[in-house]
């Protein structure tokens, strides 16, 4: 089994597990924060965060693709930016004290993981491995989903021992971390001014959907 990535595509996936192992330390733990931390903090508040960060990068993604499919700078630029802006959400969970606080930061997320994921999944569809793309889509599955899921026993530890803040300002570390992979591959990518017809499975696509886990 051949499971040698190229370049790009090896940066992609490292900055995949990277980024949301890093939000998975969250994930687990974001209700609790809520119920304990926020003021009026309930159910309905965990409900409406969740729901409005979805909404938010549901209603952007096809937008910010479109615009990505310009070209790969464009593409290039959504995904730094978002991930870079993702990175700083967690710092202002640290300051939140009410649920529109919570709510404002939840519509940032969205809007930014949509910019991320457009560029990401642009980038990554174009420079997959021809005869590998549904076993390079598998690699990244399994990145992001084994990755967050130890980083979200991690993160329940961090907070019982250490606390909330603690983990956000690991969060955001890690976030930066992952931003800083993708600046290892800007000149490859960049080198290409536009971006080639590129064939990948529509089954291949639908596999990494199924099994993909992000936040």
């Amino acid at each position: 089994m051949n499971l040698k990535l190229n370049k790009i595509i090896r940066y992609l996936v490292l900055s995949d597990l990277v980024f949301y192992s890093g939000w998975g330390l969250i994930s687990p733990v974001f209700a609790i924060f809520l119920l304990n931390s926020i003021a009026g903090g309930n159910a309905f508040v965990v409900g409406m965060a969740a729901g409005i960060h979805l909404v938010v990068r549901s209603l952007l993604r096809i937008p910010f693709g479109m615009q990505a499919d310009k070209s790969q700078k464009r593409a290039y630029h959504l995904m730094i930016w978002g991930l870079f802006i993702s990175a700083f959400v967690p710092l202002g969970y640290i300051y939140s004290s009410l649920p529109v606080h919570i709510y404002l930061l939840q519509m940032i997320l969205g809007a930014a993981l949509a910019m991320s994921t457009a560029g990401w999944t642009c980038l990554y569809a174009r420079h997959l491995d021809r005869g590998k793309e549904s076993t390079e889509w598998g690699v990244d599955a399994v990145a992001v989903g084994l990755g967050p899921g130890i980083a979200g026993v991690l993160g329940g530890a961090a907070v019982t021992y250490f606390s909330f803040k603690a983990v956000f300002y690991a969060v955001t570390l890690i976030g930066l971390v992952g931003v800083v992979l993708l600046l290892f591959i800007k000149k490859d990518i960049l080198k290409q001014k536009k971006l080639l017809p590129r064939l990948v499975s529509e089954r291949a696509f639908r596999k990494y959907l199924n099994h993909n886990h992000k936040i």
